[in-house]
């Protein structure tokens, strides 16, 4: 088996006071808003492993198809010896990358979840005996240091998860992604395209609802860690697109007035008949876009791929 190393950047505390600072900063904001890193306690992440297998869910299939047909042009073109993978979870999808790389030396997944981390890591490290895993429990949106390994280094950002982050949010994102690597170094991102409207609102609003029970746990977590008192069937899922933006937007609709108490924060929320809150922003791009937002944080493009259907895109940028 090869080497398995985590590192905890991330205080043991750190979840419970990001939680309590969301929650009191979101819903004393008008409108309101909750993150979307927060629908993904273990229900949660059982329910999107749900969604990515309907047949309204393109992303996973069109960006899995992608990383199939073009591995190896990835790795040849990054001549990688070092993976970083942000938001790495379960490493399903990484395999498929991992395969690709003759010459890889370290992978290096990068989750909050120590638990996914290590039954990964520890999988990985069994399946490739020559390749060292130093996983690390640590939050990609913060502050980052990478353990000290080969290069040249390939940072891969998939399942389109660029896009819940806010425009100013995105900018300072590739930014602190570009301080880590040297000139060489290259990201991976994966970003869902603009297309027909009523394909991208099926998406965020399947006919089983599924997607409908993924918005409201948000709900359920504020519940059971912080004693609020939120009833799930007070609120309605919506999705919509927003075009001037050209994003989804998930929300969760008040069906009646009401009062939510979360006593862990001594907070009362009021929240009128009709009234929404925001948990989700899923930005959709156009290939000038990115090619314009890697160039201002410090990459140039070099490689675009899409699905056959051209859902979905995979870019290479080298780091200039």
């Amino acid at each position: 088996m090869s080497p398995f190393l985590l590192t905890r950047t991330l205080p043991e505390d750190a979840t419970e006071a990001a939680l309590r600072a969301d929650v009191l900063h979101g819903l004393g904001s008008t409108p309101k808003t909750l993150p979307p890193k927060w629908f993904y306690d273990a229900h949660g992440s059982d329910l999107f492993e749900r969604i990515t297998e309907l047949p309204e869910y393109y992303p996973t299939r069109a960006e899995r198809e992608i990383l199939l047909a073009r591995a190896g042009e990835i790795a040849a073109a990054s001549g990688a010896r070092t993976l970083v993978e942000l938001g790495s979870g379960s490493s399903e999808k990484t395999r498929h990358l991992l395969d690709a790389f003759p010459d890889l030396h370290t992978y290096v997944p990068v989750d909050v979840s120590g638990s996914a981390l290590t039954q990964a890591g520890r999988a990985l490290g069994a399946e490739r005996p020559g390749l060292d895993v130093h996983a690390l429990i640590a939050d990609f949106t913060a502050t980052l240091t990478l353990p000290d390994t080969p290069g040249p280094r390939l940072v891969a950002f998939l399942g389109g998860t660029v896009g819940n982050l806010l425009p100013a949010e995105r900018a300072a994102f590739l930014a602190s992604v570009r301080a880590l690597l040297a000139p060489g170094d290259t990201l991976l991102l994966g970003t869902d395209l603009v297309k027909d409207p009523s394909v991208l609102v099926r998406a965020y609003d399947d006919a089983a609802g599924v997607t409908a029970a993924f918005n409201k746990n948000v709900l359920s977590v504020v519940d059971r860690e912080l004693g609020a008192d939120f009833d799930l069937d007070a609120f309605e899922h919506v999705a919509l697109w927003d075009a001037g933006h050209e994003w989804i937007e998930m929300r969760l609709r008040s069906r009646v007035a009401q009062t939510v108490k979360i006593p862990a924060l001594g907070l009362v929320v009021e929240f009128a008949e009709g009234e929404e809150l925001r948990t989700e922003i899923s930005a959709k791009f156009r290939e000038e876009g990115v090619r314009a937002e890697l160039a201002e944080a410090g990459f140039e493009l070099t490689h675009w791929w899409t699905d056959e259907e051209e859902r979905f895109a995979l870019s290479l940028s080298a780091a200039r």
